[in-house]
Formats: C-alpha cells, sequence, structure tokens
C-alpha cells in the first residue's frame, strides 16, 4: 500500500490542502492515518474516495448529499439499496443538467452558422 504527504495527495486529487482538512473536519473523509511525527497520510483508497468525491462534487451533488452519501457509505452492506437511490436521484439531476446543456449548445451551433453566413 502506498502512502502520500497532504501535498502529494492534493496533487493527485486536485483538491486543495485546505478542502483536504475542511472534508477531515465535516467528516468526508475519515480514519485518515497519521505518520509517527503525527501528520497526515493518505492512501490509494483515500484517493479513490477522493476521485468519488470530485465526481460528486463537479456534477454539482451538494455537500450535505456527499455527506449522506458518505455516512451510508460508512453503514456498510445494508445500505446498498439507499446509496443506489441517492445516486439514481443525482444521476437524474445530471441528466436534466446535460440536457439543458445540449440546448444551449445547440443555440450556441445555430447563432456560429448564422455569423459564419454573414463572413
Amino acid at each position: 500500500m502506498s502512502f502520500y504527504s497532504p501535498g502529494e495527495t492534493a496533487e493527485k486529487s486536485g483538491f486543495s490542502i485546505d478542502t483536504l482538512r475542511y472534508y477531515e473536519k465535516i467528516g468526508l473523509l475519515s480514519d485518515i492515518a497519521r505518520n509517527a511525527a503525527g501528520r497526515r497520510v493518505f492512501t490509494d483508497d483515500d484517493l479513490a474516495w477522493l476521485h468519488m468525491l470530485r465526481c460528486l462534487r463537479e456534477t454539482g451533488m451538494p455537500i450535505a448529499e456527499m455527506l449522506r452519501f458518505s455516512e451510508l457509505l460508512r453503514g456498510g452492506e445494508e445500505t446498498f439499496k439507499e446509496r443506489v437511490e441517492l445516486l439514481e436521484a443525482h444521476d437524474r439531476r445530471v441528466e436534466e443538467q446535460i440536457a439543458v446543456l445540449k440546448t444551449q449548445q445547440e443555440h450556441i451551433q445555430w447563432k456560429i452558422g448564422y455569423y459564419r453566413k454573414l463572413t
């Protein structure tokens, strides 16, 4: 198992060190190991979880829902159904966002075509 300093973890995850501290403080990151000097060290599992958090955050999931998902994850196998429901609801919202963006993109592309005809 590999171990990473907070700086390496920030670089690999794309989150700032301040965000890593905040996520740990609010409970999105839990059980972060400490080295002999008491400094935080992150594992490959922590990086995988941070990758999931980035995905959820960048697709617009509110922190409160991310926290709920994190709590469910710590709840073990008996929370699979609730996790699926939470992710399905989020997936539906993402699909709605994609549809809106697609419509907006089509309008932009129409405008590009309009201006190309004028030049």
